[in-house]
């Protein structure tokens, strides 16, 4: 098992930012990025005491962040820094999604949930082209899905700031070093 994933939660809470109740942003209340209804159903799921969600710490998200996006789509399977890729996206614009784009990518069938098939073609894609030329293909395709929202005016430059972070940082965990 990698150990990336503190460091990965880590840079995506950094994006995710404390507590926001934002009225243009569909998710509702949110704290460290976990909407409420995700927090309440954990809390009930797992038998736990509710806070209130602007009391909610780095603790309490972890384990969801681990459960519902890094383990769904195999990311302690993935190499380093495509790792990031992915969970960032699926955090952002769910999990399907973040695997699906992984999936178009890779040349994989595209059906949001990776497994054997995905994680083969993920080998055979790094093999080839390496774990940089994924990262930067991952990071490009984001940005286009970006600039086609909506809601793209609202929170864009956002959007495209954490896409250009997280690429950087991807970059550097898959052992690129990049030249300031």
């Amino acid at each position: 098992m990698k150990e990336n994933y503190d460091k990965c939660l880590e840079m995506i809470l950094h994006h995710e930012g404390g507590y926001v109740n934002h009225p243009k942003d569909p998710g509702g209340e949110t704290n460290l990025g976990v909407t409420k209804r995700v927090y309440e159903s954990w809390v009930m799921e797992n038998d736990l005491l509710s806070k209130d969600m602007k009391d909610l710490e780095f603790e309490d998200v972890a384990p969801i962040y681990r459960k519902n996006y890094w383990d769904r789509v195999k990311a302690d399977a993935l190499p380093s820094g495509v790792d990031l890729c992915v969970f960032d996206f699926s955090v952002n614009a769910g999990t399907g999604r973040g695997a699906k784009y992984l999936q178009t990518i890779v040349g994989a069938t595209a059906d949001g949930a990776i497994g054997p098939n995905t994680l083969r073609q993920v080998d055979e894609f790094v093999a080839l082209r390496g774990e940089e030329d994924l990262v930067v293909a991952y990071s490009d395709a984001r940005r286009r899905y970006y600039k086609k929202l909506r809601t793209f005016d609202t929170f864009g430059r956002g959007w495209l700031r954490r896409v250009d972070e997280t690429e950087i940082e991807a970059l550097k965990l898959a052992g690129v070093y990049l030249q300031t």
